[in-house]
């Protein structure tokens, strides 16, 4: 395969589908063979000249010569498609979190490996250009030894019907959005899954009337999570459904020696002031009127790009995803959710070892 293109399917035809074709369409061995949807899937197919559709993703692994499967349906379903994709031999990219409970995203990785399946996690956050940088200037010793992280990634809420209800999103803002964080906590601190984390503390709304602001929504609106590692340091993660604006994506590290800080979204160089407003500015913008800061090349900026090119370049060459990109991470995030339900039903901290490489 090392001369050969890197065929992939695509399943799914909405927000997270558009990121992955545009993102493959700028690695010159991705070549998008097809794809499959219950819906938007022949606008989906003629924007990115996918030749092959499909109204079952089966019957798509079942005719398609397939190297790789990106993942991009609902969170429940995350689960029977990517062991779908492992039983026709296929590779799998499969958007976060790798699954609605902890049980099925352990299964997810314990049948891909099983299997030799490369199943690739998809935390965009790990790839971004700007946070790359923050962990370089941390690996130099820029700041000393870190200590402490914030992160988080805030909006005003999800207009999926999935999203919204909590079976099959599998909670509310914090599996969501502040999975993010989790997973690049663990990536920033955790070594490569020698400093797993091993106490947990969370607090959240409890869904419906109990929510600030969405109270349609079947999971918290808002919620945080205190993570201990091994070695002492910790992180505050968040995730929220009630930040108006503008996805709110930022992450602070604070050091023995020096503080660094980095904004995803509203860090761009673009300032425009507009009385009629204009078409986009970033994701989950109500308005683009007055003062504005449009993104530049979010998919890029967010870590998709490279993200997704990664996984073309390891099933290309027959590599095995690193950690920060590979099944221990995704699991690892759901396992510390999960810490962080349990400890806001029982007002305890949780204690245990998550996010160890196996």
């Amino acid at each position: 395969m090392k001369e050969d293109n890197v065929r992939i399917g695509i399943v799914g035809s909405k927000f997270a589908a558009d990121f992955h074709a545009d993102s493959y369409r700028r690695h010159p061995r991705a070549e998008l063979v097809a794809v499959a949807a219950i819906d938007n899937l022949e606008p989906f197919a003629a924007k990115w000249n996918i030749a092959n559709t499909y109204s079952d993703y089966r019957e798509m692994l079942k005719q398609q010569k397939i190297d790789l499967v990106s993942v991009c349906v609902p969170n429940f379903l995350h689960y029977e498609v990517t062991l779908a994709a492992a039983e026709a031999g296929c590779h799998v990219l499969c958007e976060k979190p790798l699954a609605t409970t902890v049980e099925h995203a352990r299964e997810m990785r314990d049948v891909c490996r099983k299997k030799g399946i490369k199943l690739f996690y998809g935390e965009d956050w790990c790839f971004s250009p700007s946070l790359r940088r923050a962990l370089e200037i941390v690996a130099e010793g820029g700041i000393g030894r870190p200590l402490y992280i914030k992160a988080k990634e805030c909006h005003n809420g999800t207009h999926s019907p999935f999203a919204k209800a909590k079976d099959t999103c599998g909670g509310g803002s914090l599996i969501h959005l502040g999975i993010h964080p989790v997973g690049w906590a663990l990536h920033a601190l955790g070594r490569e899954g020698s400093n797993p984390v091993v106490e947990v503390i969370g607090k959240c709304n409890d869904g419906k009337q109990d929510n600030f602001v969405h109270k349609d929504n079947g999971g918290e609106d808002f919620g945080l999570g205190i993570m201990k590692f091994a070695d002492g340091e910790f992180a505050l993660v968040e995730g929220n459904y009630i930040t108006v604006g503008g996805m709110d994506d930022k992450i602070e590290i604070y050091g023995a020696e020096g503080v660094l800080k980095a904004d995803l979204t509203f860090g761009s160089n673009l300032s425009v002031y507009s009385r009629p407003g204009y078409g986009y500015c970033i994701e989950k913008t109500d308005t683009t009127t007055g003062w504005t800061k449009p993104a530049v090349d979010e998919f890029f900026n967010l870590g998709y790009v490279d993200e997704l090119a990664y996984a073309v370049d390891c099933v290309a060459k027959d590599q095995e995803p690193a950690y920060y990109a590979g099944a221990d991470l995704g699991v690892a995030c759901i396992e510390i959710i999960n810490a962080i339900y349990q400890s806001h039903r029982t007002g305890a901290a949780v204690k245990g070892r998550w996010g160890e490489k196996t």
